[in-house]
């Protein structure tokens, strides 16, 4: 039985390019950073959590919820292919329960604050926008969009973003919990514009405070779809084998 089934919906999406050494600490034993044409990305991710079923059952309260995540982006060579994850600096969400089970189970960094939403639709453009309270104050990541979605095209950056099917949690230097996301290829619609009013540092800590003046390579909405959210396996260094010599 998968650990968590789910909707996500209406992911707004900014990318951020990065020099990788702003990443070397979080990135995960085991893993390695994923780039896209060269380029390394961070992004800012709010979306819905629909339907939500935690080991097949609806927990009250806990079934509809937003959340908004800053992540970045690894792979990890196994069995003679590329596994494509994602690593999470921080997840926001309104539940305290939702952090609790997230930071215990899988070793996540969840953080429960004030949040609300809005989707809206127009006759040709759809609105959406996701909003938390950190310390007194509202952070706002919003965007404005065609009313209908289009196919993500084969080998484009969308593509790169989207369909990464891996969650990667750095335990300590030598230990990490993988597990599997799986749902179908996403959809995406086209940004006509967006607005981004987050305090980073204040978010993420002093050392994403520079993307507080800094403009996204790219912002993005898919609709998304139905997931599962495997259970964990756990990676670990082997420990080395000591050699005695004979002579």
């Amino acid at each position: 039985m998968s650990f968590l089934k789910a909707e996500w919906r209406k992911l707004a999406i900014a990318n951020f390019e990065v020099d990788s050494s702003v990443l070397n600490e979080f990135v995960p034993y085991g893993t390695e950073l994923d780039l896209w044409n060269g380029k390394c990305y961070v992004s800012l991710v709010g979306f819905m959590f629909v339907n939500t079923k935690l080991l097949g059952i609806k927990i009250p309260y806990h079934v509809n919820f937003e959340e908004v995540n800053l992540r970045f982006y690894v792979k990890r060579f196994e069995a003679n292919e590329w596994k494509r994850g994602v690593v999470f600096i921080k997840e926001i969400v309104p539940r305290y329960a939702l952090t609790f089970v997230a930071n215990t189970v899988y070793n996540e960094n969840y953080e429960t604050l004030p949040m609300k939403h809005t989707w809206a639709e127009t006759a040709c453009e759809r609105q959406v926008e996701y909003c938390w309270k950190k310390n007194a104050q509202w952070n706002k990541f919003s965007v404005r969009a065609n009313l209908h979605a289009n196919t993500i095209p084969a080998g484009s950056e969308t593509e790169f973003i989207t369909e990464h099917y891996w969650g990667y949690a750095k335990i300590n230097k030598s230990c990490t919990n993988e597990y599997e996301v799986t749902h179908p290829r996403w959809a995406s619609y086209d940004i006509l514009d967006y607005t981004i009013d987050v305090d980073f540092g204040q978010v993420y800590g002093t050392k994403f405070s520079f993307l507080n003046n800094q403009t996204p390579a790219s912002v993005m909405l898919a609709e998304g779809s139905e997931i599962s959210v495997e259970n964990k396996k756990r990676i670990d260094k082997l420990p080395q084998t000591k050699v005695t010599a004979h002579y």
